[in-house]
């Protein structure tokens, strides 16, 4: 058909437009590629958990596997879904590990050492996590410090207060049992680590995709100068994002004493990569390029999966190393496909 051939106007009012331009349909080519993009990450999920359930089809395909499994993701995921919220506002948190550790260290020292009441050492441990995302808040918002760096300080000076209180002795006992039950107990066939886990992420999901507040941080994220000058509240928002870490990170330190009913210097440093890691490659998913609640899910519960499922193949530490890390790049990459076509 020759290009001077007209055009009727029903034909273009049929055909999409942008700002009085035909918008040509996307090729098959761009729509597997905007698919891959968005729901890269899930993908593999799914073929992550395809594979495994082939290799182990008498362990890994389980109900008791899949609660295990979610169990173990608990502490992690509630650290992830409050670091997503300061990520969302295109700040960092590196000080969650110490704060862990010392609200580990805080309620197992005001139980063993001074004889509090559990309930009394619960709301003292948050009272620590409240307290430090005050201070990194009001640092960083108000006196215009580098996250980064202010939150790596914070962190090295938690983990100081947390052997202060500890003298850095690892403890066995003295543990009160109420205290134990947070995380042992069960509800509904469920430990309870689970339900904590679940409501944790359901509140701060509503707080970022269904509330105003939560529309704020993304504009905050977006441009906080513009942001600002739209008459949107910039300061008191980030200093909110630093206290929602900071609890979050006082509760996973209760779950790590509760479910061991023990104590160890130090708890929450292996918390820090998995966290971060989780919430980048959530930004990989559903909205690529974005921080985002339910990524951040998907990405704890990928992390989980690999773990789990390596380990049952009784592959050697380097091995799991490995193939864990060149799973997470291959993830990474297919759900990037389509970033440079837009």
């Amino acid at each position: 058909m020759s290009d001077n051939v007209p055009i009727s106007t029903a034909e273009l009012e049929r055909r999409p437009t942008v700002g009085g331009v035909v918008d040509e349909p996307a090729t098959s080519s761009e729509r597997w590629t905007g698919i891959a993009s968005k729901y890269g990450l899930l993908i593999a999920f799914l073929i992550t958990i395809v594979v495994f359930s082939l290799a182990r089809p008498s362990a890994f395909p389980t109900g008791r596997n899949v609660e295990s499994i979610l169990t173990n993701a608990a502490p992690a995921m509630i650290i992830a879904v409050g670091l997503t919220v300061v990520l969302v506002m295109q700040d960092f948190d590196l000080s969650f590990g110490g704060m862990i550790g010392l609200a580990s260290g805080a309620s197992t020292a005001f139980m063993v050492k001074y004889g509090w009441p559990w309930q009394l050492a619960l709301v003292a441990a948050l009272g620590f996590g409240l307290l430090a995302g005050v201070l990194n808040g009001y640092m960083i918002a108000y006196l215009g410090g580098s996250s980064f760096i202010i939150t790596l300080a914070m962190g090295t000076v938690l983990t100081g207060v947390e052997f202060a209180f500890t003298s850095q002795n690892t403890v066995y006992d003295g543990i009160a049992p109420g205290f134990a039950q947070i995380a042992s107990g069960q509800f509904l066939g469920l430990s309870n680590q689970i339900w904590i886990a679940a409501v944790i992420a359901l509140l701060i999901w509503v707080l970022l995709d269904r509330s105003e507040i939560g529309r704020y941080m993304y504009a905050i994220g977006g441009n906080s100068e513009a942001a600002r000058l739209s008459g949107v509240r910039v300061l008191p928002l980030r200093v909110l994002g630093f206290v929602i870490v900071g609890l979050a990170a006082a509760v996973v330190g209760i779950l790590i004493v509760s479910q061991s009913s023990s104590y160890a210097p130090n708890g929450g440093t292996p918390y820090l990569l998995p966290a971060f890691a989780a919430a980048f490659l959530g930004a990989a998913v559903f909205r690529p390029g974005e921080f985002n609640l339910l990524g951040t899910v998907v990405g704890v519960l990928f992390l989980g999966v690999i773990q789990t499922g390596l380990t049952m193949l009784n592959l050697q530490t380097f091995v799991i190393n490995l193939v864990q890390g060149g799973i997470l790049v291959v993830a990474v990459l297919v759900s990037r496909l389509g970033a440079r076509s837009r």
